[in-house]
């Protein structure tokens, strides 16, 4: 029985000292416990770390594509260019998105009645002067002849053989036709009394023009009334020019029948 006893004390005892060592482990454990959940606080930092240190590249990633595409579309843009200027120098002369804006391109090129509009007006200073205003309103150069085809007579006449028509400059030459850009103006001024001189005509209340009288047929000879009260003696008419002030200046060289 004691013999036994014995057995059981040292069972005991030796439980005891495994609580014991339960209990310093238990200890200790809170500090391993605090090391292994540092080990996956070690793992998420280095998780993060790698994180952080992944989200630059992702960022210097996401900036190269971003430059990639910048690139991409300024090179797609930068060969659009190209191809327009390529347009440009194949169609001699034609500006990028637009038409053929060459002089050489006019001379080939009359201009037509469906890209012109005209319209006729008083010259501001002036008592009996008119400016014609020829506007390309298409695409591409055209061209007219020196200067357009006018004639002045009654707006009811049946017959418009007794029409009078104007001096124009002579001893022309050069060019083969005056050149018109797209939305300019060709302008040429008539003055239906110069020297203002007794005897003018009082029954002309119409101007006739043909923009192109080298071109157009009659058909589309274009009719501007011209009011009460115009007196017309030997009129004169200029060459097609950029401004009123030229326009102006080469009417005072007319001297020759057209």
């Amino acid at each position: 029985m004691r013999t036994i006893h014995s057995r059981k004390r040292t069972a005991t005892l030796g439980a005891a000292v495994t609580a014991v060592l339960a209990l310093a482990l238990t200890a200790c454990g809170g500090d391993g416990s605090g090391t292994k959940s540092a080990g996956p606080a070690d793992s998420a930092a280095k998780s993060t770390a790698s994180a952080g240190a992944s989200q630059p590249t992702g960022s210097d990633t996401t900036t190269t594509d971003g430059a990639t595409t910048t690139a991409s579309k300024k090179d797609a843009s930068q060969t659009g260019s190209t191809t327009k200027t390529g347009t440009s120098k194949s169609g001699g002369g034609a500006e990028a998105g637009g038409g053929n804006t060459s002089d050489s391109y006019a001379y080939k090129h009359p201009c037509t009645s469906d890209n012109l509009s005209v319209r006729v007006y008083p010259r501001e200073g002036s008592a009996t002067q008119q400016v014609i205003e020829v506007n390309n309103t298409g695409a591409n150069s055209c061209g007219l002849s020196y200067f357009p085809r006018v004639s002045l007579g009654a707006e009811n006449a049946a017959d418009h053989s007794g029409d009078v028509t104007p001096l124009v400059p002579g001893g022309l030459g050069g060019a083969p036709a005056y050149p018109v850009k797209p939305k300019t103006a060709a302008i040429a001024v008539i003055d239906l009394n110069p020297s203002g001189a007794d005897g003018a005509l009082t029954w002309i209340n119409e101007l006739n023009v043909l923009a192109d009288g080298d071109h157009m047929p009659n058909a589309e000879q274009l009719n501007f009334p011209l009011g009460p009260d115009v007196k017309v003696l030997d009129p004169k008419l200029g060459l097609y020019s950029g401004t009123v002030a030229d326009a102006v200046a080469s009417m005072k060289q007319a001297d020759s029948k057209s």
